[in-house]
């Protein structure tokens, strides 16, 4: 199951890792994001142990959007320490976000 990340959370799964974290940005209410969302959870069963999957809501925790400077949603950004070393913008594939992942391992 893919990490629910908060702005309380964000440092100690993230940034704190020595592993890629993949973090969905979303929101309840954008289509789009719900068509990944699956893509994201299956993902954290697939890669657990390789890389820290998890989700940040926008409208809950903007500030880590504002931090990467992400204007659209989905953007599955991919960090290193906290650092974004690529990132998938819009509705893409599962196969699409497994690429970039498996780029960075």
């Amino acid at each position: 199951m893919a990490l629910e990340i908060t702005e309380a959370n964000f440092d100690e799964l993230v940034v704190n890792q020595d592993k890629i974290a993949v973090i969905d940005l979303w929101a309840a209410w954008c289509g789009p994001c719900k068509m990944i969302g699956p893509h994201i959870e299956a993902m954290a069963e697939e890669f657990e142990g390789k890389a820290v999957i998890g989700k940040v809501d926008i409208d809950s925790h903007p500030s880590i959007a504002q931090k990467y400077a992400v204007m659209n949603i989905p953007t599955v950004l991919y960090l290193k320490n906290g650092e974004m070393i690529d990132k998938v913008i819009g509705a893409v594939p599962k196969k699409k976000l497994v690429e970039v992942l498996e780029k960075h391992l």
